[in-house]
């Protein structure tokens, strides 16, 4: 009896490994990342030193996964996810990040993105599981947390030194915390894009996700002097 040939349809594809796009503002880091997800077997799709082209490279390349620093010299990972929302919806976001687990739930859900996973020495099975699970679709964030994280950031919101957040700023941070890009902020607050991404700096900043070294002299003294009341 002849075997009948095999037709396209039942030809399996292998399966192709995850494309992963490294922004670290550390090249030793970036290299040691770079090595030890080839290994692991995923496919770099490319690396960015800096926020500004990371948002420009990232679009073109198209990779399954962005890996985020949560500090780089001209912004935050939060701030490149939630770009990243707008021109490439398609690739997901995970921030790596030395932040304590509360900061760390706090970046992941205002930056909209997938998870965080913690820069722990030899803990790299959690960062290769969370980028798996996040290129699958699925979220690292458990059900209930970004709501819980929302009514915390709206308490913490009242507290004394963040008294300097405009009224817009705490429009916008409630829009962020419920998960929406900033495209649809803007539609929402009837604000230009560039007005929605300089407000989201700013409540960032007040919110203590931005380096102080990022901030103009001004900036830095206002931060400071509120801190401290």
């Amino acid at each position: 009896m002849e075997t009948p040939a095999t037709t396209p349809d039942t030809v399996r594809s292998p399966v192709q490994p995850v494309r992963v796009f490294i922004v670290n503002d550390h090249g030793l880091v970036r290299q040691g990342l770079r090595d030890l997800l080839e290994q692991e077997g995923f496919d770099i799709a490319g690396e960015s030193g800096s926020a500004a082209e990371a948002l420009r490279l990232i679009p073109a390349l198209k990779p399954d996964i962005a890996l985020l620093n949560d500090q780089l010299p001209d912004g935050t990972g939060i701030e490149v996810c939630r770009d990243l929302r707008s021109t490439a919806p398609q690739v997901k976001c995970l921030i790596l990040t030395g932040w304590d687990e509360q900061h760390a739930v706090r970046a992941a859900v205002l930056a909209s993105a997938s998870g965080y996973v913690l820069k722990q020495i030899g803990n790299n099975n959690e960062l290769f599981n969370g980028i798996r699970s996040a290129a699958s679709g699925r979220s690292l964030i458990g059900t209930g947390v970004r709501e819980r994280v929302a009514e915390s950031l709206h308490a913490t919101a009242s507290a004394s030194w963040l008294t300097a957040m405009t009224m817009q700023e705490r429009n916008v941070l409630a829009y962020m915390a419920r998960g929406l890009s900033n495209r649809q902020i803007g539609q929402e607050m009837v604000l230009p894009d560039t007005a929605v991404a300089t407000c989201v700096s700013s409540v960032l900043e007040k919110l203590g996700f931005r380096r102080l070294s990022q901030l103009t002299p001004a900036a830095r003294r206002r931060i400071l002097r509120e801190s401290v009341h």
